[in-house]
């Protein structure tokens, strides 16, 4: 089989293809037929060596969470039913960017027959995190909600999933990105390229009574200022250079509730199965589109690398074995 691997820490050069031997399920194992590789911003991070304070990932490695496919090969006390369905899984330390992936059935889901595998795929991490957030911090009907880095895979769910929940929406991303937004009906879209952005999210909102900053850097940190006496909020990203974390004391003085990756880090996997299982129902039943802005061929993992780097995907961005 193919897989990409990464021998030292560095820029998307090192995404190397290498063929493997095929994998063979071990007990309790399936082997996934990828269709769809998941791609992530922190992807980008572990493999230029920025991300050791969360993930203590060393070289070498494979990079990589999870896929999407169909169930080719079951291992020993594995129901024979499973061979043949679609499924989304997280792959641990098999890599995620492959083209066959031996995993643990009980790291399996079955995708809804509504649910495309390639928005199955989009799901994986980025649902199970927008659900874990709004389990988390809860949003309610006429809430006022902002989300940054709503062009992203999960800031897309959650714009859409605070909507369909009652809430006043306003996505803040970029300027090129706003029209992919507006598509999904997510509310009212500001670009906070401009500098008076937050001038405009008061002019719609006011006060945010929850902030949900997939964003970071100085985007998350003048958020902060809009966010109500009593408010939540949320830290779950970090693009714009460094989570974006009230000083505890401010928090405080203001009533604050803080949410950061730590809690959302901190949930098991039973938990991060039903945020997914979540997810993937709200897809099927319409709630929530994951938008999915780029996919790239498995051997083009670099460009895939670069685009979300860079910060010109949109939305999420997706592998092809």
């Amino acid at each position: 089989m193919r897989v990409i691997e990464v021998a030292r820490f560095g820029g998307p050069e090192v995404l190397t293809l290498t063929e493997v031997p095929d994998p063979t399920p071990g007990p309790g194992e399936v082997v996934v037929e990828a269709a769809y590789a998941n791609v992530l911003w922190i992807d980008t991070a572990i493999r230029a060596g920025r991300a050791g304070q969360w993930f203590p990932v060393r070289p070498p490695y494979r990079p990589g969470s999870g896929v999407s496919g169909t169930v080719s090969a079951v291992g020993a006390g594995v129901d024979p039913a499973w061979t043949g369905r679609r499924v989304v899984a997280r792959t641990g330390p098999a890599g995620g960017y492959l083209d066959r992936a031996p995993v643990p059935v009980d790291d399996v889901l079955a995708v809804p027959a509504a649910v495309s595998l390639r928005d199955a795929a989009a799901l994986l991490t980025d649902g199970a995190t927008a659900f874990a957030v709004l389990d988390l911090v809860g949003v309610r009907p006429g809430e006022r909600v902002l989300v940054t880095a709503a062009a992203g895979g999960a800031g897309a769910l959650l714009a859409q999933a605070a909507r369909a929940a009652g809430a006043r929406v306003v996505a803040a991303g970029g300027a090129v990105k706003g029209n992919a937004l507006r598509r999904l009906g997510v509310g009212e879209v500001v670009d906070y390229s401009a500098p008076d952005w937050t001038d405009r999210v008061r002019a719609v909102l006011g006060r945010v009574d929850v902030l949900l900053d997939g964003a970071g850097g100085a985007y998350g940190r003048a958020a902060h200022d809009l966010v109500a006496s009593g408010g939540r909020v949320a830290a779950y990203g970090a693009p714009a250079g460094g989570f974006a974390v009230f000083a505890p004391a401010s928090a405080r003085a203001r009533g604050v509730t803080v949410t950061d990756i730590g809690a959302l880090r901190a949930a098991g996997p039973q938990a991060r199965r039903a945020h997914l299982r979540a997810a993937l129902d709200a897809a099927a039943t319409g709630r929530v589109t994951p938008l999915v802005g780029q996919m790239f061929p498995l051997d083009r993992a670099a460009d895939a690398h670069r685009a979300v780097e860079g910060r010109t995907a949109v939305g999420k961005t997706l592998l092809i074995p």
